[in-house]
């Protein structure tokens, strides 16, 4: 079956999707940089670079005229004025109807869009209800509900609501928990324990793979990408050699203490637990729980990856800012694998 991705970022759905055995025919992602990393990891995906709005969506379909699922994550803003009921026609939320547009003219038996969790609840399901009509005057039959990565092997506790749409056809329901818990531990300790600064782009992996969950990610590799430790300030690191495992900041004197206004901040993270969500800023101590179980540092590039559940054989261009914000804002393959796993089931 084939897929189109919009607003595909470095292609977290496109891999999960791929993982299950769909093809990716194309992608639509505006940032440069980010597209450019996508194309790499995706070589036969028709990959657009550019603002969605100024893509011929007729050519398009002429180009691709046979597509059986559109996934992506339109960015919905404006969802908290208190109260206030904003339409989907307010301009912050116009990406959303870009969605609808390629829906409508591709006409894909299935389509699957993901979003922020609020969706569902803000305006007392407002959003929601509107998406879901949307849909429906096209003739799909929608299902929504917010899953939670951690329910679906993913070592992370990172929610998205997910509206999942069948052509003239019967309610498709979304996927169950699958009954596993992979841990921190089993996500990322079978990579090199470097310190802060240490690290290079390309290197050998220096011990076997432990858990089911690494060599799973691990099939195929053959070098180890993007494990590179952030060098830390003097002052971070004197910060971090005073937290023992499994704690925060409450055990640092006050005089040490940041202004940080996010939660789990200076804190490591428990290696027989889950991650919180990772975000774009997982290599500064002071944006959240990003502290490396035992080692004085933050989380790599490829550990942030693997607890995103992305295999080691895809690889993140781009500078460092731009590679976070990839990992940070993908939705998590395995997750996205899930959903794929109910449409594949639903056609046989």
């Amino acid at each position: 079956m084939k897929i189109g991705d919009l607003f595909a970022g470095v292609g977290g759905m496109s891999e999960g999707f791929r993982m299950a055995g769909f093809d990716v025919a194309f992608a639509i992602e505006y940032d440069k940089d980010i597209a450019d990393s996508y194309k790499k990891n995706h070589t036969d995906t028709d990959v657009i670079a550019d603002d969605i709005c100024n893509v011929d969506v007729v050519l398009l379909h002429q180009k691709h005229p046979h597509i059986d699922v559109i996934i992506g994550g339109p960015p919905c803003q404006g969802f908290s004025q208190k109260g206030k009921r904003l339409s989907l026609d307010d301009p912050r939320n116009f990406l959303f109807k870009q969605f609808v547009k390629f829906v409508t003219e591709f006409k894909p038996k299935y389509f699957v869009l993901e979003n922020v969790p609020n969706i569902i609840t803000t305006s007392n399901g407002y959003f929601k209800d509107q998406i879901i009509k949307s849909f429906e005057e096209l003739g799909y039959v929608v299902t929504c509900g917010v899953l939670c990565a951690k329910d679906y092997g993913v070592p992370q506790d990172r929610r998205r609501a997910i509206f999942l749409g069948e052509l003239n056809k019967l309610e498709v329901k979304l996927p169950e928990p699958l009954d596993i818990l992979t841990t921190v531990k089993d996500a990322i300790y079978d990579l090199p324990f470097i310190a802060s600064g240490e690290g290079v782009d390309e290197r050998d992996y220096d011990k076997p793979a432990m858990s089911s969950y690494q060599k799973k990610l691990r099939a195929g590799a053959q070098v180890l990408y993007n494990h590179v430790a952030t060098r830390h300030s003097k002052s971070a690191l004197d910060r971090l050699k005073m937290i023992p495992k499994g704690k925060g900041k409450e055990v640092l004197p006050k005089e040490l203490l940041t202004k940080s206004i996010y939660s789990g901040t200076w804190c490591r993270l428990l290696e027989d637990g889950i991650a919180p969500t990772i975000t774009t800023r997982f290599d500064t101590p002071s944006s959240g729980r990003f502290t490396h179980p035992v080692l004085d540092r933050c989380l790599t590039i490829r550990e942030a990856a693997r607890i995103q559940s992305f295999p080691d054989t895809f690889r993140f261009y781009g500078n460092r800012t731009c590679q976070m914000k990839q990992v940070g804002n993908a939705v998590p393959p395995l997750l996205a694998k899930a959903i794929a796993e109910v449409i594949i089931n639903n056609e046989k």
